[in-house]
């Protein structure tokens, strides 16, 4: 046998026992004439002892042997003595006296050190291209191990709720799903092209249609969109979709889902029902449509208290019907200058004109240029509503209410980790409910929020036509500590409501036909009421396996600019290539490159 047990599995229980063990050389030391080995796999870490007195051909290959070179070694499992035990190993009470060595590959002197503390240090460029010893570490094989057995929760618990796992197709159809599109150009169909997805909406829709009732898939998805910690080009879903249902039946699924993944990643009992709110009281009350409940800081409504105000600023915003919030950020009374004008320059690419604030002395004193505006009765109502206590710092915000809490909701995320407020090991779950259907673009025109196939709420069809930003959408979002792991809807299963929605949206007819005529048809077969959600499992395993960025859990991810490191792609093709499938490159190329 090339092995008999892996580099994490022996005990105390295995003392006199013939072994032979596999793995990379993770440490090598000499002590006096004896030479130590740390053996690694991914399973864990053993201690090989070679004494010359055992056999001096092993001492001398062991001797020559560095770190990350590939080994086999046979021994006898022997029992380290009392003072020399390594409670930080499970395999710390053993040692395995080793007779016989083989180096099966030898290595260069990697890149950047793999022990995960100096390895943090190393730029993520440098571990993205040599992604494969970034992965020996044994923090980054713990992720993508993680992500396995979460996923491989997830289906288990698709599966007994008698989901059925179905691939839909990677090559598809573009249509307008909110991002750009990954093209591929077909090359038996010239000036044609194919989409990758986006997300499997329309043929999960389709398996409804079908009679399928409940479908899953671990779903690979595309968007050609830019980057940031938790977005990749390429990314993976736990997309699910039902029939015959109401959001109460997402609800439980979902629940249930998170806290089976939960219990497996060792985080505990999820209690539930898992909380929920409206789109309009997340926005109210966080300032985000994915609040992190973590800590407080919450959004507190002064237009009632500051009606028929001397100061002229908050008066004014309120007679052109705006709102006056604040949030207290406790303790940061002490804040330097400079960051307050990071955060009025912040607050200002929101919208706002600028950020009033109060500096609570620890005297008691309040320390502002706009307090003198104030009448005793507005500051007793402050001191009120926003509990003021000696060292808080008090931010304002007055202008649309739509700018009022997009400005707070920023400050109050960059003030509670600045005061520390946001505990590390919690986590809060929330639902949010009772999206609009609509938004607007930058262009002023209307836009779906989610997608146009999210059914409206039965009583707001009367308003589609007539005041459409009026509409909620039976949609919902599952948010976990201020991230949104996913989202969903009920879908409109009926063509004429189908059709009516496209129209508000302005698609012209031609259009509809040419980029949705299937669904539209599959509708006029008896669809029955549907709807879904998908989750993001990258974000859940990022967030439960305790990083900060999906690439540290995803095993080749992209940089931020979409490059992948390891292969060096995006990559010039020949071409040949091009020629064949009747593109041609408007790039000019420089001069010796020419083909």
């Amino acid at each position: 046998m090339m092995r008999t047990h892996t580099c994490g599995e022996l005990r105390k229980s295995a003392v006199g026992t013939r072994v032979c063990l596999c793995g990379w050389a993770d440490t090598v030391r000499d002590h006096g004439g004896l030479i130590f080995i740390d053996l690694r796999d991914r399973y864990g870490l053993t201690q090989v002892i070679f004494d010359p007195a055992d056999s001096r051909e092993a001492w001398d290959v062991a001797q020559s042997t560095r770190g990350e070179y590939v080994i086999r070694i046979e021994g006898v499992v022997e029992a380290r003595p009392d003072n020399m035990v390594n409670t930080k190993l499970p395999t710390g009470e053993i040692e395995v006296r080793s007779s016989v060595i083989e180096v099966l590959n030898k290595s260069k002197t990697p890149p950047f050190p793999l022990d995960d503390e100096q390895a943090a240090k190393v730029s993520e460029d440098l571990r993205l291209t040599y992604r494969y010893m970034d992965l020996r570490r044994q923090r980054m094989l713990g992720n993508l191990v993680l992500r396995h057995k979460l996923l491989q929760a997830a289906r288990n618990y698709l599966d007994a709720l008698h989901f059925t796992e179905v691939e839909t197709p990677i090559l598809t159809k573009s249509t307008p799903e909110g991002a750009r599109d990954y093209l591929v150009p077909s090359r038996v169909m010239p000036g044609t092209f194919y989409a990758l997805p986006q997300a499997p909406q329309q043929y999960k829709q389709l398996l409804m249609v079908s009679g399928l009732d409940r479908y899953f898939q671990v779903a690979r998805c595309f968007r050609d969109e830019d980057l940031r910690a938790d977005r990749q080009p390429e990314f993976t879903q736990i997309d699910l979709e039902m029939s015959f249902i109401t959001p109460e039946d997402i609800y439980g699924v979902i629940d249930g889902l998170l806290a089976a993944m939960m219990k497996t990643a060792g985080l505990g009992e999820l209690a539930l029902p898992i909380p929920r709110m409206t789109y309009a009281d997340a926005m109210s009350r966080f300032g985000s449509d994915k609040p992190d409940l973590r800590f407080g800081m919450e959004l507190t409504d002064l237009s009632e208290l500051f009606k028929g105000t001397q100061f002229k600023v908050f008066g004014g915003v309120l007679e052109k019907g705006g709102v006056v919030k604040a949030i207290n950020a406790k303790g940061l009374a002490a804040v330097p200058p400079r960051a307050i004008d990071d955060w009025t320059a912040m607050v200002k690419e929101a919208g706002l004109g600028g950020l009033a604030y109060i500096r609570v002395q620890d005297d008691g004193a309040w320390k502002s240029p706009i307090v003198k505006f104030f009448s005793d009765a507005e500051k007793a109502g402050l001191q009120e509503k926003l509990q003021i206590q000696n060292g808080d710092l008090i931010l304002f915000a007055a202008d649309k209410p739509a700018v009022v809490h997009v400005a707070l909701g920023r400050l109050r995320l960059l003030s509670g980790a600045m005061a520390g407020a946001i505990p590390q090991n919690k986590f809060a779950f929330t639902w949010v409910t009772d999206f609009p259907l609509f938004e607007k673009n930058d262009e002023g025109q209307l836009q779906s929020m989610h997608h146009p196939f999210t059914a409206p709420r039965p009583q707001d069809l009367p308003l589609l036509e007539t005041e459409p930003l009026k509409v909620c959408a039976q949609a919902y979002d599952i948010v976990l500590n201020g991230v949104e792991l996913g989202g969903g809807s009920i879908r409109i299963h009926d063509p004429d409501t189908q059709a009516s929605l496209f129209k508000v949206l302005g698609f012209p007819p031609n259009e509809i036909e040419e980029r949705f005529g299937h669904l539209i048809r599959a509708f006029s077969f008896g669809a029955p009421p549907h709807g879904g959600l998908a989750i993001g499992a990258d974000r859940l395993v990022m967030l439960l396996a305790g990083c900060e960025s999906i690439r540290d859990v995803i095993a080749f991810p992209k940089t931020q600019k979409a490059m992948d490191m390891l292969m060096n792609a995006p990559a010039k093709v020949d071409a040949r290539q091009l020629r064949d499938i009747h593109i041609q490159s408007v790039v000019a190329e420089p001069e010796g490159e020419k083909k």
